[in-house]
């Protein structure tokens, strides 16, 4: 009992430090479901229900288990960090957060118009082409 206990709270500081974290349906304990967003203790003990008779295989059979659950939750879901067998919904891992993803696209045009200028300084200005072009002619 002292290990599930020590369990439970090791899960519980786990997932309270980080804003988001990734929970695969079928190792996740209550605690752990229930800290993701959009999932609650009714859907907690419908998924920990259906995990029960054998683990999920994609997100096709967990929408098709949980009651509750279709293609809008899901996405939903999956975006808050569930995932089936360690794999998001449209079938790859989750590696960022979505806000931080978002952050990142609008950081690169930035990003790239400080570096355009540096990408362009070993060619010759216009002013320099004509002296150039007068040191040739001449000799």
């Amino acid at each position: 009992m002292m290990k599930k206990l020590l369990l439970a709270i090791a899960t519980m500081v786990a997932t309270m430090g980080f804003a988001f974290a990734q929970v695969d349906v079928n190792k996740a304990d209550v605690a752990a479901l229930d800290s993701v967003r959009g999932v609650g203790p009714k859907m907690s003990k419908a998924i920990l229900d259906e995990r029960a008779k054998g683990e999920f295989k994609d997100w096709a059979d967990f929408e098709k288990r949980v009651k509750g659950v279709g293609d809008k939750s899901s996405a939903k879901l999956s975006a808050a960090g569930l995932q089936v067998n360690g794999k998001s919904r449209d079938g790859a891992p989750i590696t960022a957060r979505p806000a931080d993803a978002k952050g990142a696209k609008q950081a690169a045009p930035a990003a790239a118009a400080k570096t355009a200028p540096a990408a362009t300084a070993g060619k010759p200005t216009a002013a320099a082409k004509p002296a150039e072009a007068k040191k040739s002619a001449t000799m």
